[in-house]
């Protein structure tokens, strides 16, 4: 019985993993659009955002007080909680502090192979700079997180596979 509730848990987890990852890839490839294909910048995107979310809400008001209903939610009122923000600073603080602290060691010199590890990898950003747009090498790598987020929350299906398939051929060499 706990081992159902478990299995349940960690299915309802993969599939937000996923969903993650597929919003991510949505969001993904609609900035890429808009930067690359149409050439615009960032803020022009951010500002037809903007726009659109404007527009959406002032119809909804509209549509609200046309049909006499009243708002669902009051905007004032949202706001994240102080854990939530601790969390989010303090991960974006470690990512930070670990990328500078791989950098430092590499700049002193004390360890050779981070140098030279180091150096080749920015050469070879530089490289990949010059030939590819950074939009494009932004969106590969947004590609390349999903996929790995996808393939992560598909693992509990693989080992349940796995399990399966073990048992299969345990019941196969008891029959020989």
């Amino acid at each position: 019985m706990e081992d159902d509730a478990q299995q349940q848990q960690e299915q309802e987890q993969a599939q937000r993993q996923g969903g993650k990852a597929m919003v991510m890839l949505i969001s993904g490839t609609l900035v890429y659009y808009h930067c690359s294909f149409r050439n615009s910048s960032f803020l022009s995107l951010l500002s037809d955002v903007f726009l659109v979310i404007l527009c959406s809400l002032a119809i909804l008001g509209l549509l609200f007080r046309h049909f006499n209903i009243s708002a669902p939610v009051d905007p004032l009122e949202w706001q994240i909680s102080q854990d939530t923000a601790n969390n989010i600073f303090a991960c974006l603080a470690n990512t930070v502090g670990a990328a500078e602290s791989v950098l430092r060691v590499a700049a002193t010199g004390h360890d050779k192979r981070l140098f030279v590890r180091v150096v080749i990898c920015l050469y070879l950003l530089s490289v990949l700079g010059r030939i590819v747009s950074g939009v494009t090498v932004a969106y590969a790598g947004l590609c390349l997180i999903c996929l790995y987020m996808f393939v992560e929350s598909s693992l509990p299906l693989s080992s349940r596979l796995s399990q399966y398939l073990a048992r299969r051929e345990n019941a196969v060499e008891a029959q020989d």
